[in-house]
């Protein structure tokens, strides 16, 4: 479990504040529909979530001939992070996880040299169902895994936001909170891929059947960091010295 630091909280702010950031990632995802077939780019510590935004770059030459095709067709590409052990083997095609996320190109920049630096709109979960390999970059078959929150379901989302945004103050008080115009979807995935997490804890709430569960998920674990802090603070304490009484025999 990774510890919130005072530059975790200006990242959450840079990405969630930005203006219009909420109606860009809700007409990205209205206007796009994920393809029979995309790219997908493995990363090992690296897990998008739909309706968040990921700025990347990229150098290796064989993402850099992705990201040209992306951006000459339809601009889309799937996230997908690297089984763990695999590191090693990352110039060929490592095993990853069946489930990513696949987001559209909405800006990018070409370097000098070739390299791209790039923000990635997440709109969609996928399953990858087979891989192509008839290009320098991976290719996979995928099926679409929308989220789609049921109307039943939206009073206890708004809830959870609520108790996340609580647990967000008691480990770092005094935080800015997101806006109050950003869905509670969005502020949910956004905190999903901002927090400091594990790849591979960050990949199980991906893997999650929506936000409802991932808020949850999100509020046990600032919760288990405030109490870990605390032990802290109480172990610290214990260890100190401790000003012992004169006694005085009479």
């Amino acid at each position: 479990m990774r510890r919130m630091t005072p530059g975790w909280a200006i990242a959450v702010i840079a990405v969630l504040y930005t203006p219009g950031f909420g109606a860009a990632q809700a007409e990205s995802a209205a206007a796009v529909t994920l393809p029979a077939t995309i790219p997908i780019f493995p990363l090992q510590d690296v897990v998008l979530f739909p309706s968040s935004t990921q700025p990347l770059h990229i150098f290796e030459p064989r993402y850099r001939a992705m990201v040209a095709d992306a951006l000459e067709g339809d601009s889309i590409i799937g996230m997908v992070l690297l089984q763990p052990g695999n590191e090693a083997e990352y110039e060929g095609r490592p095993p990853v996880y069946a489930i990513g996320c696949a987001g559209v190109i909405i800006a990018a920049e070409l370097l000098p040299d070739g390299r791209y630096n790039i923000i990635l709109d997440g709109f969609v979960k996928f399953r990858i169902l087979s891989e192509d390999a008839s290009r320098i970059y991976r290719l996979a078959e995928v099926e679409a895994l929308p989220e789609a929150v049921q109307l039943s379901d939206l009073p206890l989302l708004a809830q959870r936001r609520q108790q996340l945004e609580e647990a967000l103050l008691s480990v770092s008080p005094g935080m800015q909170l997101p806006p109050s115009d950003l869905s509670d979807e969005e502020v949910v995935n956004g905190l999903s891929l901002l927090l400091p997490l594990e790849p591979a804890d960050r990949q199980e709430l991906l893997e999650m059947d929506g936000p409802v569960e991932r808020a949850l998920r999100l509020i046990r674990h600032l919760r288990m960091q405030r109490v870990a802090a605390l032990l802290s603070v109480g172990c610290a304490t214990c260890s100190g010295d401790v000003p012992r009484r004169s006694i005085n025999a009479n």
